[in-house]
């Protein structure tokens, strides 16, 4: 599934090519992806773009009608692309401007998501989400607060929309390998100086990824069509019984909350409990 650096190289990638543009027209051919998709969106059409947002994995292209959402679900990709180029299976939705450009939707497993929003309106998507991990509203005082007494592991608290957006399953994996925590740690074991290393670590791997492009999935391509770059870079995801780069013991691969889970057992030790 693309992820919060997914989204947001997406986000930088069409935003020079939508924001400014008058939408000519919004292009349908599926009723339904992960919901159904809006007839509202059509107030859209020409109406001018005023900017391109994100909010977690949630992309917002706002314009003063109202606001079109985006979720490229588990395989949706967005393309620029000439508006005479015909669409090919699995395009599901274009937004095509005046320029003779369109914004094309991709998803060959319609996981994803267009819905609408009017002027000043939150969708109940957006609604519940915790503060964005590249903000200062992420800091350990907040974690250590929200970990306070929690018996839930470390790795499926850091990937909580709730707790904190964005942190998806390789960026955990990750994050917590910097920070040298045990994937299976208790978050309410967490002693501050390890809740502010982790709150570093997540925030420049995340800050990494967007610089690099986005990690390399196979569903997963810039706007431009060039994959990302991160994949190239990870220390432990994807990385079972293959030599840590530190330290050279055998990475650790297990599910933890369903998702696959990469650890080093030498540099991530897990606590001993009383």
């Amino acid at each position: 599934m693309p992820e919060l650096p997914e989204v947001e190289t997406s986000r930088l990638g069409i935003t020079p090519h939508l924001q400014g543009q008058t939408i000519k027209a919004i292009t349908v051919r599926t009723e339904k992806l992960r919901w159904p998709i809006p007839q509202e969106l059509q107030k859209l059409v020409g109406q001018r773009i005023q900017s391109i947002r994100r909010r977690a994995k949630y992309l917002m292209i706002d314009t003063p009608e109202g606001t079109a959402i985006i979720h490229l679900g588990m395989s949706g990709s967005l393309r620029i692309l000439d508006e005479t180029i015909p669409p090919a299976k699995h395009d599901h939705v274009d937004l095509v401007l005046d320029n003779g450009k369109l914004l094309r939707y991709n998803d060959p497993r319609k996981f994803g998501a267009w819905l609408y929003s009017e002027v000043g309106v939150s969708h109940d998507v957006l609604a519940k989400l915790g503060p964005e991990p590249l903000t200062d509203a992420f800091t350990a005082d907040y974690l250590a607060e929200k970990a306070k007494n929690k018996k839930v592991v470390v790795k499926q608290f850091i990937m909580n929309n709730a707790v904190v957006v964005g942190v998806g399953n390789i960026y955990a994996s990750e994050s917590l390998f910097m920070a040298k925590i045990h994937p299976k740690t208790p978050v309410g074991a967490l002693k501050l100086k390890q809740i502010q290393r982790l709150v570093s670590e997540i925030k420049v791997v995340l800050e990494t990824a967007i610089k690099q492009g986005g990690t390399t999935l196979k569903d997963f391509n810039q706007v431009d069509g060039k994959p990302g770059y991160f994949a190239q870079g990870l220390h432990v995801y994807g990385r079972a019984n293959k030599p840590c780069l530190s330290c050279n013991s055998l990475i650790q691969e297990e599910k933890i909350g369903q998702r696959n889970t990469f650890w080093c057992d030498k540099c991530q030790p897990l606590p001993k409990t009383k």
